[in-house]
């Protein structure tokens, strides 16, 4: 089979899984590889995502490893089933590999969970809005870049509007929806904007206020996407320096908890979409 130059980074999870279960049945490469007729390299590039793996195989694979959760094997052997290129590949090696993992990783989420401080989440930000966001980036990105990011920002929205809408919790931070970006009248857009989200059967937007004072997690960006088991939930941190992926059980558990805590702070819906609606008059 022809290895891959660029696994994204579902390849290389689930690469990263099949040797979890193989170092946890104590088994070398080696060992694994003679299992499948003597070839260690082939173990090798499936694990880091660069061979192509069938469901078959994954199954085969954890049936070698011993791997009594069926659960886990069957969402893994999942994760091999899509063979036609997700809409952001068209925009590799135009836009950082981060923006495309992000994509990739809320369009196969079962679940988003979103904490943002200082910002409106992207899935819910206007044309107008993120706009300005990208315009305001540093170093300075040249026009044509900026309307790359934006038309790959407005396509990544698609997950709430499916047939079968991604259910989606947002906690925003009282901050963040003060933040005047583009002016009044695109704040105010962008505002009722979110209300209209708000309304939405899959959607679940919550405020927390400056008088909650201190908080877990303040100043993080933190996207929580939840997987077909909880082995595979996925953390996205968006960080100055650019994004990380987080998978390990204990930073699961870390980041489940701030959320929880967060959730417990912030305002109920209802009280959300008053709380948004005063802001927008008070422009």
């Amino acid at each position: 089979m022809t290895s891959r130059t660029t696994p994204t980074a579902r390849q290389q999870r689930l690469g990263a899984e099949l040797r979890k279960l193989r170092e946890k049945a104590g088994m070398t490469a080696r060992e694994a590889g003679e299992l499948l007729g003597g070839n260690q390299a082939r173990i090798s590039n499936i694990e880091t995502g660069r061979a192509p793996v069938s469901a078959t195989m994954v199954r085969t694979l954890a049936c070698n490893y011993d791997c009594s959760d069926d659960v886990l094997a069957q969402a893994l052997a999942g994760m091999t089933g899509e063979r036609k290129k997700g809409w952001w590949e068209e925009y590799r090696g135009t836009l950082p590999p981060g923006l495309l993992d992000l994509a990739e990783l809320e369009h196969h989420a079962l679940e988003l969970r979103t904490a943002q401080t200082s910002s409106i989440p992207g899935l819910l930000q206007t044309v107008d809005h993120a706009r300005v966001v990208f315009q305001q980036s540093v170093p300075t990105l040249p026009p044509p870049e900026v309307e790359h990011r934006l038309s790959h920002r407005i396509k990544r929205q698609a997950v709430l509007y499916r047939d079968k809408p991604l259910p989606y919790s947002a906690i925003i931070h009282e901050a963040a929806l003060r933040m005047q970006f583009g002016g009044r009248a695109t704040t105010r857009a962008q505002l009722q904007h979110i209300l209209d989200m708000s309304e939405r059967d899959n959607a679940n937007v919550t405020v927390v206020p400056f008088v909650a004072g201190a908080f877990p997690g303040s100043g993080q960006t933190i996207v929580y996407a939840r997987g077909p088991v909880p082995q595979l939930d996925t953390v996205h941190l968006d960080q100055s320096h650019g994004t990380a992926l987080l998978d390990a059980e204990a930073q699961l558990g870390k980041y489940r908890t701030l959320l929880d805590r967060m959730e417990a702070i912030a305002l109920k819906p209802d009280e959300s979409r008053d709380f948004i609606r005063d802001i927008a008059r008070s422009l």
